[in-house]
């Protein structure tokens, strides 16, 4: 029997958000009827219809409504989490075999899952150093890995792994230069020809140093959700971000890394309102439903993260959100700029519209600096356009026949 899950990560936080977004209603009832509530612009209109309905109400009764309302949603969002926590993990595809390592990353060929895509031109996949790649390889039916091997290309998906005690003091050059760049010259050596780079959010920026640091050795370039002016839709989370990294600083001094949860309080801050909304719709999901079983193969994934090395969320953290390094063009991997303008192979911007990750604005300077760029846009948002029920239709196939008309 599978023991329970701990998470969803972290717990403690998600728990404490609820009861406060909850509860605090009840408390912000006095404040709203006095008119002193400071309200966004965007809720004013429904705010001034809901003040006209509860004036024909008891006022008594309405305080009694918000506060059951409140007990009833912090009382569905534990059922979802209890019924996630005790839920059977989803079956994943067999992974397929290493052709390649190099201390923690492994480089899995997908060309072997699929018939006659062993000696297809070959596509480098690179997916961020924070979550685990096999993001692209969910489960049947929402694999981009495999969608794409169906299209007669042979893509190679460098799994990071976990970092050991040495890649804990690596820094973006190490891992371009070191890892990215051997892998680089193991698909070159066994293809004889440059592979296709397809980088999926962090490791859309990887892709772009790669091509930097390797002109004229890499080929077409797919980008999806890559942000690149990083000053670009995040104004409150930068300043929050500005206002935690002396903590941050110290945490990362004294660990070598930043942690998992961690990490994830950072997304959370993003869009503290999902959590709640997602476990409560679970808890009226049917356990044996499909929706159910797909809830939990991508949650289990969200939570089985990957700290990341000291140096690295340094640059992350206060070089590309803090200085907006990549976007004021002073981005270097070893010495070399990150210049889009000079990357003048074929490359495809994949911006997911409903983008909280990576808002849309913060990819779109990208399209206008890369010289050869196609935009496509998608109605998603940053992790459905991968592995949502619409991710075949919307992106796997049209990014598998783009690929394969750029290099077939």
């Amino acid at each position: 029997m599978t023991a329970p899950r701990t998470g969803p990560r972290p717990l403690p936080l998600l728990i404490a958000t609820q009861i406060l977004t909850s509860l605090s209603s009840v408390g912000a009832l006095p404040l709203w009827r006095s008119g002193s509530l400071s309200l966004s612009p965007k809720l004013r209109d429904a705010a001034a219809r809901l003040a006209r309905d509860v004036e024909k109400t008891n006022p008594e009764d309405f305080v009694a409504a918000v506060h059951a309302e409140a007990i009833k949603r912090l009382d569905s969002f534990a059922d979802g989490v209890a019924r996630y926590q005790k839920a059977p993990a989803t079956a994943r595809p067999p992974e397929p075999p290493t052709i390649w390592h190099r201390r923690s990353a492994r480089l899995l060929d997908y060309g072997a899952v699929v018939e006659g895509a062993a000696n297809a031109p070959a596509v480098l996949c690179i997916p961020s150093l924070i979550n685990r790649g096999h993001i692209l390889d969910l489960i049947e039916g929402r694999s981009l890995m495999r969608a794409v091997a169906r299209r007669g290309l042979r893509p190679l998906l460098l799994d990071w792994g976990t970092p050991d005690e040495a890649e804990r003091t690596f820094t973006l050059s190490d891992y371009i230069d070191g890892h990215l760049g051997a892998a680089l010259d193991h698909v070159r050596a066994e293809t004889g020809s440059s592979p296709a780079l397809l980088g999926y959010c962090m490791g859309g920026n990887l892709a772009l140093g790669l091509a930097a640091r390797r002109p004229g050795e890499v080929g077409p370039l797919a980008l999806l959700a890559t942000p690149w002016d990083f000053h670009a839709g995040h104004s409150p989370a930068r300043a929050a971000l500005n206002a935690m990294r002396p903590s941050l600083e110290i945490m990362i001094a004294a660990q070598g890394m930043l942690p998992v949860d961690v990490l994830q309080a950072l997304f959370n801050g993003l869009n503290p309102n999902l959590a709640g909304s997602k476990f409560r719709d679970l808890a009226t999901v049917s356990a044996t439903s499909r929706k159910f079983a797909n809830f939990v193969a991508l949650e289990d994934w969200l939570n089985d993260g990957v700290p990341l090395a000291g140096p690295v969320a340094r640059e992350c953290l206060f070089d590309w959100y803090g200085k907006n390094t990549p976007g004021r063009g002073v981005w270097a991997i070893s010495g070399t700029f990150v210049d889009p303008t000079k990357l003048d192979q074929p490359a495809l911007v994949v911006v997911p519209k409903h983008d909280y990750i990576v808002p849309p604005d913060s990819v779109l300077p990208l399209v206008d600096a890369l010289p050869n760029a196609t935009l496509r846009t998608v109605k998603a948002g940053h992790i459905g356009m991968i592995a949502g029920g619409q991710s075949a239709t919307l992106l796997h196939r049209p990014l598998a026949d783009w690929i394969a008309g750029q290099l077939i």
